[in-house]
């Protein structure tokens, strides 16, 4: 298998359009076209984790933070990133890197967090805006069925746990087909009438070229009309964050310590205990202090995240306990999520989660 293909199966669990706009996600060192030899799985890429890459024979690191973040104006090997991409290019090892492409999507890093802390049911904690456009054209009645399947396949009309969803209406449409035209129906400078059916699917924005592409490829008529709108309408399978429900109500402190044990914290910092038990529970991997307040609003009794500052602690307000677990615990098991991922996609291909040590913090 080649690069590409192998992240377009990634693509296919976590589409690079759903990535924050801050971020650098993708193939940032290699070839789409190099035959892969086997997949190393990392939550970073380091020295060590390449030096892994070499000495098991894998030639693509799929890591979940991107080693190139800014812009790199040299490669002289003068810090950490600039080792690891010379080391990586010597070695024809490519690296692509998933990070909120991975943190957007209702199967990936906040849905892993729910399941290894048994938190049910988890739906979207920030769902994302601007996400949802819809289509909207005319085609002769005749050929409506044949230009739906084709919409349908480009990915129109998926909404959630439902797909081939449309909106159809018939009606006359008309049109005067000019000198230099070539009309599929009717003749040029004359009037024509043909029944027609109105077509409107939703449609998430990253499949916008793919379904214009299906649409102007497999309409009947040589000039299309249509129409695309960005709806206000927020994606609820899309977004930063889950929240959901515990089966039983826990104390507050033996939820934080089943925390601490499932999630391998070594400490746990938190707002003020509230003295009430535990059942819903928000969850955001990595830096999470923007959705404090949206976890709040679910009515969460306990928010999960990492790097929150002294400050904002106090938007807890002892409505919520706010808990920092870290950073690198809140992300760790995102490797075996795309390993288990993988390994079903292509069975009988090399893919090893990387046991080299990456998290740059020690406790004592």
């Amino acid at each position: 298998m080649t690069v590409k293909e192998i992240t377009h199966i990634l693509e296919e669990l976590a589409p690079l359009g759903n990535a924050e706009d801050f971020d650098n996600v993708g193939l940032l060192v290699g070839d789409y076209n190099s035959i892969v030899n086997g997949v190393l799985i990392t939550l970073d890429t380091l020295e060590n984790v390449v030096d892994e890459a070499i000495k098991t024979n894998c030639n693509l690191i799929v890591s979940f933070h991107p080693i190139i973040f800014g812009g790199l104006k040299k490669l002289t090997g003068s810090n950490y990133v600039e080792r690891v991409v010379l080391k990586a290019i010597k070695n024809d090892i490519a690296i692509y890197s998933m990070h909120t492409a991975l943190d957007n999507v209702q199967n990936g890093v906040n849905t892993k967090i729910c399941e290894v802390l048994g938190i049910e049911n988890p739906q979207v904690l920030i769902p994302k805006k601007s996400n949802l456009k819809k289509l909207t054209t005319y085609v002769p009645k005749d050929d409506a069925e044949n230009l739906r399947q084709h919409l349908f396949e480009a990915g129109a009309g998926n909404i959630g746990n439902y797909s081939a969803c449309s909106f159809n209406l018939e009606g006359m449409g008309t049109y005067e087909a000019g000198e230099n035209s070539n009309p599929t129906k009717g003749d040029i400078g004359q009037l024509h009438h043909e029944k027609e059916t109105m077509i409107s699917v939703v449609f998430s924005g990253i499949d916008q070229k793919r379904i214009v592409n299906a649409l102007l490829n497999n309409h009947p008529y040589e000039e299309v009309a249509y129409d695309i709108v960005s709806l206000d309408n927020t994606n609820p399978y899309v977004g930063m964050g889950m929240v959901g429900m515990l089966n039983e109500l826990e104390e507050e402190k033996d939820f934080l310590k089943r925390v601490k044990k499932s999630m391998n914290a070594s400490i746990i910092r938190h707002s003020q205990l509230l003295g009430k038990p535990v059942q819903k529970v928000a969850v955001l991997g990595g830096s999470g202090a923007f959705a404090i307040d949206a976890a709040k609003a679910t009515g969460a009794d306990v928010f999960i995240s990492a790097d929150i500052k002294y400050h904002e602690f106090y938007k807890a307000e002892n409505k919520i306990v706010v808990a920092d677990i870290g950073h690198y615990e809140t992300e760790q098991f995102t490797k075996n999520l795309l390993v288990d991922y993988l390994t079903k996609k292509i069975p009988n291909f090399a893919v090893r989660l990387s046991e080299s040590k990456t998290n740059p913090i020690k406790y004592l």
